[in-house]
């Protein structure tokens, strides 16, 4: 396949950084061979096909660091796991990664799954993001999910191992209760003792696998910052029941535990936004918006996670996740940081992912706008690369 020379009105490398005006991003196969004005690159390699893109702005791909592939949102996603049959869940996985590439996704950490259907998809080779995989979740018996058969009934070490021999990327643990899953503990209540979390901690550092945590709840969360999690998922400093049916639950957020996150170099992965503007009063959504930014404000780093596939969450609201934390007071440029340079280096792949630069993956979206100024520029996606995969979003 010959090289392509994406020509765009601007080239932003990477948030924060100078735009490249006009500028042009040479991709060879899956890598980005150069990043520069459009002529002198072109002059350097004239055997490059031109693609041009005018008056579009290039920026890297984006990074949703918390999805579930083999759930779809339009079905009850605490019923029908069991009942379904590995092939329906792994069609699941090959619409729903299509569907992450229609929104600039051009990388996904899935956290939850049932008999390796993500990783039986990824091995295929087929048309998608670059996924990073937990396989099935740790829980306890008839805890968080446990239909996706991850209850943990021994020794948590062995089933961190297990994990581990199975390929996995991720070690993810139900640390806290679900409201997915009516047999658990409530969202806010805990699953694991600080003794069982340690020791999981302490086999995933033995095979080499970082943690992430399910935990909704203040308690949980201090918790996963004592046993040293790499990520908390969720984090919504749950404390309790609302004070009415159908009211968003208590909030507790506790000064100590946030300093306790931020000293443990735990990352914050929110994933409560979709259709955040039309809440009623008592979702709770400036209480929510204070809480964001009060995160930031203690020192705690967050990153782009939408929990796509669980509950109301789907997967073309990455922008709506966006939004709100502009909402919340975030620079755009910022928020456009947390969804690719911050996630990238999250993920353990800053050298990979996240930017466009000389060596680094062929990730690249074209939209009209700049992102970097306004985030919503990002609802109009003229083309998706992914590796080097060119992919016209669909209407």
């Amino acid at each position: 396949m010959r090289p392509r020379l994406l020509v765009a009105a601007r080239v932003v490398p990477a948030p924060g950084e100078p735009a490249i005006a006009p500028g042009a991003v040479l991709v060879d196969g899956p890598t980005i061979a150069a990043v520069g004005p459009p002529d002198a690159l072109a002059a350097a390699r004239p055997d490059a096909e031109r693609v041009d893109l005018a008056g579009a702005t290039l920026v890297p791909g984006l990074v949703n660091v918390h999805v579930h592939l083999a759930f779809e949102p339009e079905r009850d996603p605490v019923t029908p796991p069991p009942e379904r049959p590995t092939p329906d869940l792994a069609a699941a996985v090959a619409r729903n990664a299509l569907r992450l590439l229609d929104e600039g996704v051009t990388t996904a950490r899935d956290l939850g799954d049932r008999d390796g259907v993500v990783a039986a998809w990824r091995a295929s080779g087929a048309p998608g993001p670059r996924v990073l995989t937990s396989r099935t979740p740790l829980t306890s018996p008839g805890g968080h999910c446990w239909f996706l058969g991850g209850e943990v009934r021994g020794d948590v070490r062995d089933a961190v191992r297990h994990r581990a021999d199975q390929g996995a990327d991720w070690i993810k643990v139900m640390a806290g209760g679900g409201m997915l899953t009516p047999s658990s503990p409530r969202p806010w209540e805990s699953q694991f003792d600080d003794a069982a979390l340690a020791a999981l901690l302490a086999a995933a550092r033995e095979v080499g696998l970082p943690v992430a945590a399910h935990a909704h709840g203040t308690a949980t969360m201090a918790a996963c910052a004592r046993a040293g999690v790499d990520t908390i998922e969720h984090g919504g400093w749950l404390a309790g029941p609302g004070p009415s049916p159908g009211a968003a639950p208590a909030t507790d957020p506790r000064p100590e535990v946030a300093d306790a996150i931020a000293a443990s170099g735990a990352v914050l992965v929110p994933t409560r936004a979709r259709g955040w503007r039309t809440w009623p009063p008592e979702a709770d959504r400036d209480g929510l918006l204070a809480r964001l930014a009060w995160n930031a404000s203690r020192g705690i780093r967050m990153v782009v996670g939408t929990d796509a596939g669980a509950g109301p969450g789907v997967f073309d609201d990455v922008v709506d996740t966006l939004t709100l934390y502009r909402a919340a007071g975030f620079p755009d440029a910022a928020v456009l940081a947390m969804a690719t340079t911050e996630a990238a280096a999250v993920l353990g792949l800053a050298d990979r992912i996240g930017r466009l630069a000389p060596g680094y993956a062929a990730d690249v979206l074209a939209v009209d706008g700049d992102p970097t100024r306004d985030v919503e520029a990002l609802r109009r996606l003229r083309l998706v690369v992914a590796a080097g995969r060119a992919h016209l979003p669909r209407a």
